[in-house]
């Protein structure tokens, strides 16, 4: 695993905060710019955060992920990517029957984007990078990782802050048509690396 895999990894993970953060700047058009940030570390920050919760825990099983490592690897990155994938259809057919437009744990009508609020969303979008954290152990056990697992989440971290403040600026300015592209892009991508970790292991 290189380090422009666990980039794109990273920029996999951040497609729910994408979305999300997309959602978060239509409803406040004129949301000034520590508030950008704010959103911005919070969804890096759990990005950063649960892939070490994930690695720690599975370093309990060490032995174990180490026999399953690429099959592991795989079978977490293939279940996330197809999740979003379809998730994307399924949002897609809810759509085109009911032509409603699905909220993103936002309840801006209600009240405003709360300290609460926002992290709420952030723990829900970063649940995903507690199963990264796993193949990232496997990775660590098998070939290596190309640099410390900190360092690997720090970056996954560092994407998701980019990628989400840059949500927000084009959901005060574009609207809603970048969030279901942005969650099957996402998908596709964990699939991608999962299927290449698998028959790197096999072969």
């Amino acid at each position: 695993m290189s380090i422009y895999e666990i980039v794109l990894i990273g920029a996999a993970l951040a497609m729910d905060a994408f979305a999300v953060s997309v959602a978060n700047g239509m409803a406040e058009p004129r949301m000034r710019m520590r508030k950008m940030l704010c959103i911005a570390l919070a969804f890096g920050g759990f990005q950063f955060f649960m892939p070490l919760v994930g690695y720690v825990c599975g370093a309990a099983f060490s032995s174990v992920v180490e026999m399953i490592a690429p099959y592991l690897s795989f079978a977490l990155l293939a279940f996330l990517g197809g999740k979003m994938i379809f998730d994307y259809f399924s949002e897609q057919h809810a759509r085109n029957r009911s032509g409603a437009i699905k909220p993103l744990l936002c309840s801006h009508k209600s009240g405003g984007l709360t300290a609460g609020k926002l992290l709420a969303q952030a723990v829900a979008t970063s649940i995903d990078a507690l199963a990264v954290g796993i193949t990232l152990l496997a990775q660590e056990r098998t070939e290596g990782l190309p640099a410390h697992v900190a360092v690997c989440a720090l970056i996954i971290g560092a994407v998701t802050f980019l990628l989400s403040g840059i949500a927000v600026e084009l959901g005060k300015r574009a609207g809603a048509k970048f969030t279901d592209e942005a969650g099957l892009a996402g998908g596709l991508v964990l699939t991608a690396i999962g299927l290449k970790l698998l028959l790197e292991g096999i072969l």
